[in-house]
Formats: C-alpha cells, structure tokens, sequence
C-alpha cells in the first residue's frame, strides 16, 4: 500500500520524504488555510520535496470553473493530481481531464455508487472519507471493501486512496482490505511507529549493553 501524507505544512513533508516513506501528498482547502501561505508556492516546494502524486484541489463548483482552475494547477508540475468534488459536475471535469492525460482524485466520496461513477470518469483515484462516515455511526471500512470488490469485479485501474484517517487502526484495517493508497496525517505517521514495548525493549537492552563494559566501536 502507498502512503501519502495528509498535510500541506512543508516542514512535516521535508521530515517523512528525508526517511523515504511516503509515496505522494494529499492536500486541501482546510489544510492550505491551516498552512496560511500561497497555494502556488506550497505546491511547487512539495513538488521539489516528493518524486509522486500531489493532490491540488480546486475550489470552483462548475465544471468550467473547475476546469479552468484544474489546467492552471497541472501547469505546475506533472507530478499534480488534480482534487475534484464528487458531483455530476466534477464528473464531467474528470472526464475531460483524464481524457487529455491529467490524474484525478475524486475527492469526498461516501458511497460505493460514487466511486463507480467516479472509475467510469476515468479517475485516478477516489478518496472515500472513513471517519467522516465513522462519525456518522457507521463502519468507513465497510465502503472501503465494497469499493475494492466493485473494481476488482469490473478490473477498473482507479485506485482506492483512504482518507479521513483518524487512527493507526483504520491504516491497518486499510492495507488489510488491500486499498491502494491511505493518505496519513502526521500525527497519525508518528504514532504508527510508536509501541510502549519497543520503549521498554531498548531501555532494557541499553541496560544491559551498559553491564558488558563494552563499545560497539572499540576505541
């Protein structure tokens, strides 16, 4: 499973591409507001820091808006994604686009006749919102399944991309179903890593590498 990172701070980017595992970026409206810098220049820094997909979504609702915006944003780099709501009018965007070779993420997506609508738009990805749908009372990871079954049934190339991630939890459940993509916060990157045994574990050993007396390098 690919992992993108949910994030348009550049600092938190420069971190996780420097370890090498992340595979693409994901950002949003929200998350350029939460960064409070020009969207353009944000782009072209992740554009430089990670060699993959960066999700650029458009703020317009029609599709002539949209695809101004959507033209204006590829310009950039071939390495945008370009972010698109799931209505009829993003639809027909996505069509367009992908028809003339620009990826498209098929954002805000809450039910699997979306995102075979979304497939059969030519999309590249579709980004099913789970814990917004968790929210709702009801199992984000259950239209995560039925997602992957249409498509399999079908062999459509779109990719499921897993957003709205909340827990450690729903990544795992999500590389278990065999999704393509989830898309992580940071917060979420670092506690992926973390388990209070592995704590417990180094502090015994380095106990214990202390009573032998010894360097791993000898000096």
């Amino acid at each position: 499973m690919k992992i993108f990172l949910d994030t348009a701070e550049v600092e938190d980017i420069r971190y996780f591409a420097s370890i090498g595992i992340i595979d693409g970026v994901t950002t949003n409206p929200t998350l350029i507001h939460k960064a409070a810098r020009p969207f353009t220049d944000i782009l072209k820094e992740i554009c430089q820091l990670v060699n993959g997909s960066i999700s650029a979504e458009v703020s317009a609702t029609t599709k002539e808006g949209m695809l101004e915006e959507a033209y204006y944003l590829a310009d950039i780099s071939p390495q945008i994604t370009i972010k698109l709501p799931t209505t009829m009018d993003g639809l027909a965007t996505c069509k367009e686009l992908s028809n003339k070779g620009i990826d498209v993420n098929m954002t805000l997506i809450f039910n699997a006749t979306q995102a075979l609508l979304a497939a059969k738009a030519g999309a590249r990805y579709v980004s099913p919102f789970i814990g917004r749908i968790d929210d709702m009372g009801a199992c984000g990871m259950d239209l995560i399944a039925s997602i992957i079954s249409i498509y399999d049934n079908y062999e459509y190339d779109t990719q499921v991309l897993v957003a709205s991630v909340r827990t450690v939890n729903h990544v795992a459940e999500a590389a278990e179903l065999g999704a393509d993509v989830a898309t992580i916060p940071p917060a979420i990157m670092h506690a992926m890593i973390q388990h209070p045994l592995t704590d417990l574990g180094i502090e015994r050993f380095a106990i214990d590498w202390k009573k032998t007396g010894q360097n791993i390098i000898p000096k």
